[in-house]
């Protein structure tokens, strides 16, 4: 009988090891993403400028451009975040879509803190035509 409660400790103790380590690559995973918490949820500004940079990597796409925030205002370089690569294949988007020297429109959630940064809704190309962000990243509800 020994036997069977030496052998019951050892599959428990392989069970908790197996537990344990699910747990923390579980854990590191949900950590390693992070949310759209930095920019405003519910304002949107419209910026027309001209692309500066355009980095079609993982885990985001980035987009450099210089544009005013409003008619008349000061140009500054506005880093735009984008979904990832394969959510923006998914939504038309390709590595070449854009380059710098390209004039776009993009509709923005910018940052709380009012630096020039934002969360990409929609972005108009010069042809007409408009590409979004995925569906998390959230719709423009502006024009």
């Amino acid at each position: 009988m020994s036997i069977d409660v030496m052998t019951l400790r050892r599959v428990s103790v392989r069970a908790a090891a197996i537990l344990l380590a699910i747990s923390v690559l579980s854990a590191s995973t949900v950590r390693a993403h992070h949310s759209f918490a930095p920019y405003e949820p519910n304002k949107q500004i419209k910026l027309a400028g001209v692309v500066t940079e355009f980095k079609w990597t993982n885990p985001h796409v980035y987009i450099q451009i210089d544009a005013q925030e409003s008619a008349g205002g000061e140009t500054k370089r506005w880093l735009i975040e984008c979904a990832s690569t394969s959510i923006l294949n998914r939504a038309g988007w390709r590595f070449n879509l854009i380059k710098p020297g390209d004039k776009i429109t993009v509709i923005v959630s910018p940052l709380r803190t009012g630096e020039p940064a934002a969360l990409l809704k929609q972005m108009l190309l010069a042809d007409g035509s408009k590409y979004g962000n995925g569906a998390a990243a959230g719709a423009a509800t502006i024009q």
